[in-house]
């Protein structure tokens, strides 16, 4: 599965799920925009670099629908229709198979973020600038903000229209 973080606008960006032999799935907009690191690209480095298998992009590889919309062509309502209830009812089976990932990926993400922030000398919110980050995930932290420090430029410095893509579960761009 191929996943891309495209600049969409000044302030936007999208978050497209390619899997073989399916539609591409997109969120645009997608949550969380910044101009250093988008949510979601902070999202799928901690479940990318932790092996998170019930994650939100663990999900997708496995074929669960999560926050993704399935891409709509004029003339096409009934098969989305149908589209979205199997991507629920393949999302319900994930979630009852979740021992605890996508919880475990929203906690990361977060701490991620904010300690990323704090490091990178960016805007950090008020409640969190006392947080420190616990001594039992200080090394995967350590991990993901090392490829944060590499990709926030890479982010930062796309036109609108540009993007970066990986593969999952990589954390290398592969274009």
């Amino acid at each position: 599965m191929d996943v891309r973080f495209e600049r969409t606008g000044e302030r936007r960006y999208a978050t497209v799920v390619i899997l073989p032999g399916r539609q591409p799935r997109r969120m645009d907009p997608a949550p969380g925009y910044d101009d250093h690191i988008p949510h979601d690209l902070v999202h799928y480095l901690a479940e990318a670099e932790l092996g998170l298998e019930s994650g939100v992009f663990g999900r997708a590889a496995a074929g669960g629908g999560g926050f993704f919309e399935t891409v709509e062509t004029p003339g096409d309502r009934r098969r989305r229709a149908r589209e979205q209830r199997r991507l629920k009812k393949r999302e319900a089976s994930l979630s009852r198979a979740d021992r605890g990932d996508m919880a475990r990926s929203e906690y990361l993400a977060g701490l991620c973020d904010v300690a990323w922030r704090r490091r990178a000398g960016a805007a950090t919110p008020e409640w969190a600038r006392g947080t420190p980050v616990p001594a039992e995930d200080a090394a995967v932290v350590g991990r993901v903000l090392d490829r944060l420090d590499e990709l926030a430029p890479l982010w930062h410095d796309l036109p609108v229209g540009g993007a970066l893509t990986f593969t999952w579960p990589s954390a290398e761009v592969v274009r």
